[in-house]
């Protein structure tokens, strides 16, 4: 059985080696069961999750808000993509992550804000899945 981890966090996180261990770990631990999910940013946690699971040949999947244009990795058809942009977007997208995923794991530096990721938590939440903060 898959266990999809999501991986989601700040855009100002820079701790790539982290995320790296992290992803390493789990593909260790699960193996070819293994499926990371993040939601498409190209920094921060989301783009080191693309990378590294990509690297390790990791399944990945990805959420990017509908305003974006899809790619092979969109769980979601093509259709759905290249709206206008619209900021509820961001929190459509992280309830698609958390009912997908299996776990969350959000990274976000000490001392920051993160939004964005706090309404992925809170979805993480609401679904009753569990999760870990990572600093």
């Amino acid at each position: 059985m898959t266990m999809r981890v999501a991986i989601v966090g700040s855009r100002k996180y820079t701790n790539k080696r982290r995320i790296q261990e992290f992803i390493f770990k789990l593909k260790q631990k699960y193996g070819e069961e293994l499926e990371i999910v993040s939601g498409g940013q190209k920094e921060g946690a989301d783009g080191y999750a693309k990378k590294y699971a990509l690297e390790f040949d990791v399944k990945y999947s990805e959420f990017p808000p509908v305003h974006y244009t899809y790619n092979q990795h969109c769980v979601l058809e093509s259709f759905k993509y290249g709206r206008p942009y619209a900021a509820w977007h961001y929190h459509d997208r992280n309830k698609e992550i958390a009912e997908y995923s299996d776990v969350m794991a959000a990274f976000i530096p000490k001392n920051t804000i993160s939004k964005g990721t706090e309404s992925a938590l809170n979805q993480a939440i609401k679904k009753e899945k569990k999760y870990c903060i990572i600093s």
